[in-house]
């Protein structure tokens, strides 16, 4: 619990980016108050300015990758006395290319830090939720889950969209990686805790129950866990399912923070909205399948 001092919850800027991220998410989950939330919630540009400059400068590299082959393209296909139309459609390809790339490469790194994250994303069990939301029947209490993650998502967008005006490029500014970071851990917890809810935790040590619980963020679904198991190998479907996932995540808050839409409200309202329809296909997931137990 906080001691009410907003410097106690500030993230330590010497620490992992991915464990910042899921206790920050977890604090902001579980906050009942709202100024509590919000004060939460605007350290998430805070931590992004704050994160590794490694981090930063892998962000960097692939945005200037992206523009030296955008130029490169564009110089080759110059150089060459060719009709206006070859020269466009050259430094088009190139330039189109390695936007592809730096998507590619900007989702690779994004689930990288998910799967990392993920295990580290605080998660309540029944007897817990029920403690802390006495006289709930289990629908109720997955109203309340998804309300208040959807609360969280909502703050978050907020805030992120108060903070600046990103125009959407086909790349993932850092600010924006640390956004879908937050509202990723914020939904794998809801997930976790509808799961339990509806007395289906998934099963194993806690990396293999997140695990499986990344898995079911990217289905938009319940947990499906087969004879083999649940893993996410580089190059596996689920991995790339994940990947695009992610990048849809951090385009939408791309767009909400877009200059001619309304920032705070905007990525409010876009945040809020996809963590409840989340919430809501992932608990009809699950009862349908409780009914049929």
């Amino acid at each position: 619990m906080s001691s009410g001092n907003p410097a106690d919850n500030r993230p330590d800027s010497n620490g992992q980016l991915p464990e910042q991220v899921a206790e920050l998410a977890g604090k902001l989950s579980e906050a009942q108050d709202e100024s509590r939330r919000k004060r939460l919630a605007r350290q998430i540009p805070e931590l992004a300015s704050r994160s590794s400059q490694a981090t930063r400068r892998g962000f960097r590299s692939g945005r200037d990758a992206a523009w030296q082959g955008v130029q490169s393209g564009t110089v080759a296909a110059a150089r060459r006395v060719r009709p206006a139309t070859v020269v466009a459609q050259r430094g088009a390809q190139a330039g189109g290319s390695a936007a592809l790339r730096t998507l590619r490469a900007s989702g690779q790194w994004l689930s990288g830090q998910v799967l990392e994250m993920a295990p580290k994303v605080p998660i309540r069990n029944l007897a817990t939720l029920q403690a802390q939301h006495p006289g709930l029947d289990t629908e109720q209490l997955a109203d309340a889950l998804i309300a208040g993650a959807a609360r969280a998502s909502g703050g978050v967008g907020a805030a992120v969209g108060a903070a600046a005006a990103v125009p959407f490029i086909p790349t993932v500014p850092l600010e924006l990686g640390v956004e879908t970071m937050a509202l990723v851990a914020i939904e794998l917890k809801l997930i976790a805790e509808l799961h339990e809810v509806y007395g289906m935790p998934a099963p194993g040590s806690t990396p293999q129950r997140m695990i499986a619980y990344v898995g079911s963020w990217a289905e938009r679904r319940g947990v499906r866990i087969t004879s083999g198991g649940l893993a996410l190998a580089v190059g596996s479907p689920l991995r790339r399912q994940l990947e695009r996932r992610l990048l849809k995540r951090a385009g939408q808050s791309a767009l909400a923070l877009a200059p001619f839409l309304t920032g705070a409200a905007a990525g409010a309202l876009i945040d809020h909205r996809e963590t409840r329809r989340l919430g809501n296909l992932v608990r009809e997931d699950l009862r349908k399948r409780a009914i049929t137990q």
